[in-house]
């Protein structure tokens, strides 16, 4: 593997900090002090990409028990938030048609609207969780 195929699957973000006499090794004292310090900051920012990465594989390995039982819990969660309000909407559409009828299906009116407070409801719970991760 060459040089460049290297730094092609490696560093795919650090692509525009580095520069072509980076590669070169064995010249890299040669290059003055703009040069030098552009390499420190992209080692540093190496280094930085690998302990984050390291750093999330740990914790998805001792945690992936619980990763199992959170997203079954989060689709019921989802499930039931759209549900109830969905539900809602249907039971006080057919009362409302039942007691004023008109032209227009309070039903259908209350089950869409339903559904969307749901959804927007799930939305917010998933949000929420998502942040502690």
């Amino acid at each position: 593997m060459t040089g460049r195929e290297w730094h092609a699957q490696l560093l795919p973000n650090l692509k525009p900090i580095l520069s072509e006499d980076l590669w070169i090794w064995g010249n890299m004292d040669n290059k003055g002090d703009q040069s030098q310090e552009r390499r420190r900051k992209a080692i540093e920012e190496l280094g930085k990409q690998v302990e984050a990465k390291e750093t999330r594989k740990i914790k998805a390995r001792s945690e992936r028990d619980r990763r199992i039982w959170f997203g079954l819990g989060m689709f019921g969660l989802v499930g039931w938030s759209v549900a109830i309000p969905t539900l809602i909407g249907i039971a006080v559409g057919i009362w409302l048609d039942v007691k004023w009828p008109s032209r227009f299906s309070w039903t259908l009116m209350l089950l869409f609207i339903g559904a969307a407070l749901g959804c927007m409801n799930a939305w917010y719970w998933v949000k929420r969780e998502s942040r502690r991760e």
